[in-house]
């Protein structure tokens, strides 16, 4: 069974903003901690830490990835579909962004989507 979830631009903006990242580590903030300014997480920093992406603001680098995974492709939405595939077959989660103009795609480990709460623990 594929593991997707679809947020919406707002609720994307809110879930970054409720994250920090300290020592290469991405994770939840919590009520009455307090954060430096440096550990806030934008798509840039949530770049560092996806399997793969595709985004109009950011490089996802799909023709990258499709060459890290040894595939190959005709155009970018055929390079996508195979990327989605083979990181799903392994277990990985797929966020949808919708609400912005071109598609918003973020691909995370199982792992990660659950300690940053998006799937049940």
């Amino acid at each position: 069974m594929e593991n997707v979830i679809t947020l919406t631009a707002d609720a994307w903006e809110a879930f970054l903003a409720g994250l920090y990242e300290r020592d290469d580590r991405l994770d939840l903030r919590r009520d009455g901690e307090t954060y430096a300014r440096d550990e806030v997480v934008d798509a840039w920093v949530m770049s560092g830490h996806a399997e793969a992406l595709r985004s109009a603001d950011l490089d996802g680098d799909v023709w990258g990835t499709l060459e890290d995974i040894e595939e190959q492709a005709p155009d970018e939405e055929a390079a996508w579909a195979k990327i989605r595939a083979f990181y799903l077959e392994r277990g990985c989660v797929l966020v949808q962004v919708q609400g912005y103009d071109e598609p918003e795609d973020w691909i995370l480990t199982e792992a990660l989507a659950r300690r940053l709460g998006l799937i049940p623990a």
